[in-house]
């Protein structure tokens, strides 16, 4: 397991103050503000910890307020209810006194029944593409200064977008994204450990797709960007540390809030998840 997946591991690992309260810490490596998917996953793993039995399918989030890296995360979770098929969390993640975060989740057990499923992008497999070593040595030195940043980073997750040459400036016209990400070691054998990890990288280039067929990216200064809101489903089993296809696109942008939406892939095709978003995309007035 590398470092940064062990410290993933720990930033989810939150402390039990009390119940139905929770205390999450942040990564001290000079972030403005917290990443949105860390909360996802803080929130999503404070809420599994009050439920027995059963695996979360869904949640819905809303960020209100900036989260302020520098101090620790109070979880709070409302046991709002147990019934014979669902179970219903509400977690609120607060800072300064004041809510930061809200986030809905519920959860439910499997059942039999039909099943049918929306057919995989077809796409290069992760090992045709650009390694990050490949990038690094290659393409980084031709990239923006904060792409080249942020991939020089030791990250838990190894990310190997299919149309990277949109950070080049290349246009794509029908507005889709697709992207292979794993972890970049092994995660334990526990389902709620992979189900959280991937809630926190749900988070990951999502609403960066609402400029694909603009050809820039939210890397660019001209930008001031946030979540808004985060919805998500878990539809079937996998493994975080495997290969999985993050297929993205976004089908508006209007009045500086941008919505993305995107399916996640096993490598055989197994759709997993499904998540959406909104998030505010203003041009910085000069």
């Amino acid at each position: 397991m590398t470092s940064a997946v062990q410290d993933l591991l720990n930033l989810l690992d939150l402390e039990e103050l009390d119940i139905n309260l929770f205390r999450g810490g942040s990564p001290q490596v000079g972030w403005q503000r917290v990443f949105g998917g860390q909360v996802i996953g803080q929130a999503l793993v404070a809420a599994v910890r009050t439920v027995e039995g059963r695996p979360p399918h869904s949640m819905h989030a809303y960020f209100l307020l900036p989260g302020d890296p520098k101090v620790p995360i109070i979880y709070d979770v409302d046991r709002m209810r147990d019934g014979k098929s669902f179970t219903t969390r509400r977690v609120t993640a607060r800072q300064h006194g004041h809510p930061i975060f809200s986030m809905l989740v519920s959860f439910h057990t499997d059942e039999p029944g039909l099943a049918h499923q929306a057919t995989m992008p077809d796409v290069p497999p992760p090992e045709k593409l650009p390694s990050e070593t490949e990038i690094r040595e290659k393409i980084l030195p031709t990239m923006p200064d904060p792409v080249r940043r942020y991939y020089e980073r030791e990250r838990p997750i190894e990310l190997r977008p299919v149309e990277f040459e949109r950070y080049l400036g290349k246009k794509y016209p029908d507005g889709r994204f697709n992207l292979w990400m794993r972890t970049t070691g092994r995660l334990p054998d526990v389902p709620a450990i992979h189900q959280c990890v991937l809630a926190y990288a749900s988070d990951m280039g999502l609403l960066d797709t609402a400029l694909v067929p603009h050809g820039r990216t939210l890397f660019e200064k001209e930008f001031m960007v946030a979540s808004l809101d985060h919805a998500m489903w878990l539809h079937r089993p996998f493994r975080a540390d495997d290969w999985l296809l993050y297929a993205q696109d976004s089908p508006n942008l209007q009045g500086s809030r941008g919505f993305s939406r995107g399916l996640i892939f096993t490598r055989d095709g197994t759709l997993v998840a499904s998540v959406a978003q909104e998030g505010l995309v203003r041009v910085r007035r000069q």
